[in-house]
């Protein structure tokens, strides 16, 4: 089960997505978990004045890659701030033009891994709300908010 919350507070919003394994599943997909927080951050340890916003894309790609796991191309992090979606999109894998965004200390961006057991289509649901994996394969997706720093990111979204 997935719980992804949007929160606006004085103005500014927040976003986050936590994946839990309810009962007993597969160690296959316990894997998939497990990789795919592991994902975000590694992802968020790149999220630091300096680096290249592919910095971040790269680091998720490289984590998950090893495992065979798929990487949806139409589902991005996002800069986060006054709206809930801005630029820049945070991708999950190398995008080329992600090597000329040079992060700043103060940027607020959204880094999230959604990774799926199998192939990396997706389609959407009937209810035009919902995605779900094209194969019916599992997916896990982790998010938190964070701010650019100059050594270490800082995550808003930590409980």
């Amino acid at each position: 089960m997935k719980i992804d919350i949007g929160v606006k507070y004085d103005g500014y919003f927040a976003d986050g997505a936590w994946t839990y394994i309810i009962g007993n599943v597969p160690f296959k997909v316990l894997k998939l978990v497990e990789i795919t927080k592991l994902a975000l951050y590694k992802g968020i340890e790149k999220a630091v004045e300096g680096n290249k916003l592919s910095d971040i894309s790269k680091a998720i790609e490289n984590t998950v890659k090893p495992y065979g796991f798929g990487i949806p191309r139409n589902l991005v992090g996002h800069g986060v701030g006054y709206d809930i979606h801005e630029e820049p999109n945070v991708h999950n894998y190398y995008n080329e033009a992600d090597d000329e965004i040079i992060l700043k200390e103060g940027m607020v961006l959204a880094i999230e891994p959604m990774i799926t057991l199998r192939s990396h289509k997706t389609i959407d649901d009937k209810d035009k709300i919902t995605i779900k994996t094209a194969d019916g394969s599992p997916s896990a997706h982790f998010e938190h908010t964070v701010v650019v720093r100059k050594n270490k990111a800082e995550i808003l979204t930590e409980i």
